[in-house]
């Protein structure tokens, strides 16, 4: 647990919904920096930060002790009050309603962090489940209509009006937080809000220096491809298994692991049956620690073949920093992420994701050498070291 700060140490509340055990890339990313900040010590070697962290995740068989800050979980709605009223600061993994209402009352300057689009979209990832297209803006147009339309087959009238109502209550609270953080350009551009920066998320620099990627072959069968994340329809996993589909009336068989679990699992099951691909299609499940390594050390190309305005995926910044080779849609943060150190096709289009894995199966140097540019890209703008330092001078400002 974390050690007695001194006087002058500052008093940091983190609220985060989920958190570990629960398993995500704002859960790793909020966990990676209220690390960070607890650790961080001035010149005399005293902790900067004293760093209480919040979440409504139940701990399982997680050990809290084991962190060098304090948890707190479920706490009640006046155990919440108390604890922002005995924070210097508070800072908001999202515009969750109630810990930023309590923040704004108690005059504690705080930040949020923006993950996601809730302040701005009524499901929080721009995306129409129905007919499954890219929303165009409804909420920022003011066409509510469509946003109670866009929930209703999923979640029900009643429910969707409710999301709707509280995409105002979110909006209206954040426009008064000391600072509105975006973890992308793409996000802060489309939340835009009062007192909006960027600071990028990032990845632990985990890569040996001495094979940071995986040795290019002239044999096609060498290069590997993985997707790796929830298998969920906004994902586009489906589009991955068209290009296999289209590989595979070239003749071209390449390995490709679909590494995660989610709602579209079966029903991706039965499209690779449909087209039918062969055992070089392999859907792994969940994968985690040292197994999850072990297939990561294999895979020379990660495909993200997401069709929503994906936000800044921690998957691409962990294989970004293991110099892979990445070939993800044109779209949201996570182009933006990739920049020109990838490829990339447009979100949808099997056809052009199919041409540009061939173009790798044809020239497998590729792989070795735009995988190297992508680790100097992370290097340079996702590491930990400088997310926690933006943070912490963020935090130490007066607002």
């Amino acid at each position: 647990m974390a050690e007695t700060a001194n006087k002058s140490t500052f008093k940091l509340l983190i609220y985060s919904h989920f958190f570990a055990p629960s398993i995500g890339g704002v859960e790793t990313i909020v966990l990676s920096l209220a690390r960070g900040l607890a650790e961080l010590c001035d010149v005399t070697g005293a902790r900067q930060f004293e760093v209480t962290l919040v979440t409504q995740t139940p701990a399982g068989n997680f050990d809290d002790e084991a962190l060098p800050f304090r948890v707190v979980r479920h706490p009640g709605f006046l155990s919440l009050w108390r604890l922002i009223r005995d924070a210097d600061r508070a800072l908001l993994a999202g515009p969750a309603v109630l810990p930023l209402f309590f923040s704004l009352l108690r005059g504690k300057s705080p930040v949020v962090t923006h993950h996601g689009y809730q302040a701005v979209c009524p499901n929080g990832m721009l995306f129409q489940f129905s007919p499954q297209i890219n929303c165009p803006g409804h909420f920022a147009a003011r066409r509510y209509a469509e946003c109670v339309r866009c929930n209703a087959p999923e979640k029900g009238w009643t429910a969707s009006l409710r999301l709707l109502l509280l995409t105002f209550i979110r909006r209206s609270l954040a426009r008064q937080a000391a600072a509105n953080v975006g973890v992308s350009e793409h996000v802060a551009n489309r939340i835009a809000l009062p007192h909006s920066q960027v600071i990028r998320n990032a990845a632990p620099d985990l890569a040996d220096p001495t094979r940071t990627t995986i040795p290019a072959s002239s044999n096609q069968q060498e290069i590997r491809f993985a997707y790796v994340g929830r298998l969920v329809t906004e994902k586009g996993v489906k589009i991955l298994l068209d290009a296999a589909g289209l590989l595979a009336k070239q003749g071209l068989t390449p390995p490709i692991l679909i590494i995660g679990d989610g709602p579209e699992r079966s029903a991706l099951e039965r499209q690779k049956f449909f087209l039918k691909l062969g055992e070089n299609v392999a859907f792994l499940g969940v994968q985690r620690g040292a197994a999850l390594e072990e297939h990561t050390k294999h895979i020379s190309v990660l495909v993200m073949p997401s069709v929503c305005q994906d936000v800044a995926p921690l998957s691409v910044l962990e294989m970004m920093m293991k110099g892979r080779l990445i070939i993800c849609s044109r779209i949201g943060g996570l182009a933006e992420q990739v920049g020109q150190a990838g490829l990339t096709f447009a979100p949808g289009d099997a056809d052009e994701l199919a041409q540009q894995m061939r173009a790798v199966l044809d020239n497998p140097t590729l792989a070795t050498s735009l995988g190297k540019s992508a680790r100097e890209r992370a290097v340079s703008e996702y590491t930990l070291q400088r997310m926690i330092g933006e943070y912490s001078a963020l935090l130490a400002s007066r607002h």
